[in-house]
Formats: C-alpha cells, sequence, structure tokens
C-alpha cells in the first residue's frame, strides 16, 4: 500500500476489525454492479471512494430527466448519456486510481456468467425479477456473494446471499420464480429519494464487509424498511433443501441457467414479500 493509500483509506485503517489487512483486501477485489440507477449510483459511489479496486459497471440505459430526482451518480449536465458512461466520470473524479469499466449492454446468458466468473462480489441493483433470477443462477453457478437491494415506492429491502457457503440461501430460495409476486414500475408508483441511498448505501457497506472478510453479513436475513415509519424490520430465512436453482437437485451449479437467462433489464422495480 503506498503512502498516498495510507492517507486516503486512514479513517478505514483506524477501524481496528478492518485495518491495513482488510483495507488491502479491498483494494484487491473486484465488484460487479449491475445497474448504476438509483441503487447503484450510492452503492458505486462508496466502493469507489472505499478503495474498491476495480469496479466494472453495467448499465444498458440513458440518463433522463426523470432519473435525477434519485441517482445520484448522473448530473443535468449528462442527460443522454450511457449510464455506465456518466457513471465512470462521477466514479473517476472520486477516486482516479482504482479501475472502473463501463458497460452499456443488457446481460444474459453467457455475457453475465462471464462477467459473474471474473468478479469476486455481485452487486444486484437492478429492477426486474427476471433479471435477478439470471443473476442469482449466475452466482449460484459460480459461488459468489450476491448483495440485493431492492426499493419502490416507501418500502425497501435488502440481503446478501453469500455462495461461497453451501448452507447459504440463494434469491430463489426466498422470492422462488414464477410465483405470483407483484412487480411494480417506478415510473407509475414512484419512489422516494432517500430510500434508494439508504438500501443503495447500505448494499455497499455489506459489500465492503465481505471483501474485508469482517463482521457479520445480511445472509439468511432480509431487512425491510419502511421510510414512512422509518421503522427497520428483519426477516429471517433459510436455505430451501428443494431450491430449483442452489438445491442438490438445482440446476444453478450446471449450465442449465444460461438457457434461462434472457432477461430484459427495463425501469420497474419489485415490491417483493418473503414467503
Amino acid at each position: 500500500m503506498t503512502d498516498e493509500q495510507l492517507l486516503r483509506y486512514s479513517r478505514h485503517i483506524l477501524l481496528d476489525a478492518l485495518g491495513i489487512e482488510g483495507q488491502q483486501r479491498i483494494l484487491s477485489s473486484h465488484a460487479l454492479i449491475i445497474g448504476a440507477g438509483g441503487l447503484g449510483s450510492p452503492a458505486a459511489l462508496y466502493l469507489a471512494s472505499g478503495g474498491v479496486g476495480k469496479i466494472t459497471l453495467v448499465d444498458d440505459d440513458n440518463v433522463d430527466f426523470t432519473n435525477l430526482q434519485r441517482q445520484i451518480l448522473h448530473t443535468q449536465a449528462r442527460v443522454g448519456m450511457a449510464k455506465a458512461e456518466s457513471g465512470l466520470l462521477a466514479l473517476s473524479a472520486i477516486n482516479p486510481e482504482i479501475t472502473i469499466i463501463p458497460l452499456q449492454q443488457r446481460l444474459s446468458g453467457e455475457a453475465l456468467d462471464s462477467l459473474v466468473a471474473s468478479a469476486d462480489i455481485v452487486l444486484d441493483c437492478t429492477d426486474n425479477f427476471a433479471t435477478r433470477h439470471a443473476i442469482n443462477r449466475a452466482c449460484v453457478h459460480h459461488k459468489k456473494p450476491l448483495v440485493s437491494g431492492a426499493a419502490v415506492r416507501f418500502d425497501g429491502q435488502i440481503s446478501v446471499y453469500d455462495l461461497r457457503r453451501d448452507e447459504s440461501p440463494c434469491y430463489h430460495c426466498l422470492f422462488p420464480e414464477g410465483e405470483d409476486v407483484e412487480e411494480t414500475r417506478c415510473a407509475t408508483m414512484g419512489v422516494f429519494a432517500p430510500l434508494t441511498g439508504i438500501i443503495g448505501t447500505t448494499q455497499a457497506a455489506e459489500a465492503l464487509k465481505l471483501m474485508a472478510g469482517i463482521g457479520e453479513s445480511l445472509t439468511g436475513r432480509l431487512l425491510l424498511l419502511d421510510t414512512l415509519e422509518m421503522e427497520w424490520r428483519s426477516v429471517k430465512f433459510k436455505k430451501d433443501a428443494g431450491c430449483a436453482v442452489c438445491g442438490s437437485s438445482g440446476n444453478g451449479r450446471s449450465g442449465e441457467y444460461l438457457r434461462q437467462s434472457g432477461a430484459d433489464h427495463e425501469s420497474v422495480a419489485p415490491s417483493c414479500r418473503p414467503k
């Protein structure tokens, strides 16, 4: 670690639980952030400022005027620019010493598989169930830790699926694909701006802890936030032994998910309820 890095990350290094060793692990990590919108914006900003050595930021959309209410990676001057490129400008301005790879594309199939395989940790900051399930299958297949958040109206949620651990549940364990789960559009239902910041920042916190190897993650817990009442609630859940993705007879650890993951990345936000 250079003298400049020791100074830049000194407030992390002062933390006994993290220290130089933990910060070095963060510097050596590669985070894949899928979605550069309301959740991906704060998540990416804190991972960059926290010193994650390599960040791949993926989003197929362009900056829209309606995004500016909550998507803090972007500015009015960059309306019309690809969100991934706008994110590159914002993150490079905060921390020019890290590597940032912007990708303007929809992820599915082999492309998703390859990116997940190359990363140390994946942050799902997307906004529809099809994409979330495709990301989950890839993370199960490659045993990569997944930090997943969601926000709509005044309600948010976050959990961690540490798929390096055999006992960890996956996203499908909690929200089985194909079940009748409500999915609502931000464009029609709205979303409270600070909510996306709270959830996205919490995703960054969980990701940094996992990279540094410190603390207890949200694995096996779904954290729910009602910002109207400003009330947090925690729901515990376990791995589903019969899960079609991560169970003993599941397809997530085979190539089967590649034939199932042609998911669109459209502008919707899930209103998820635990089983």
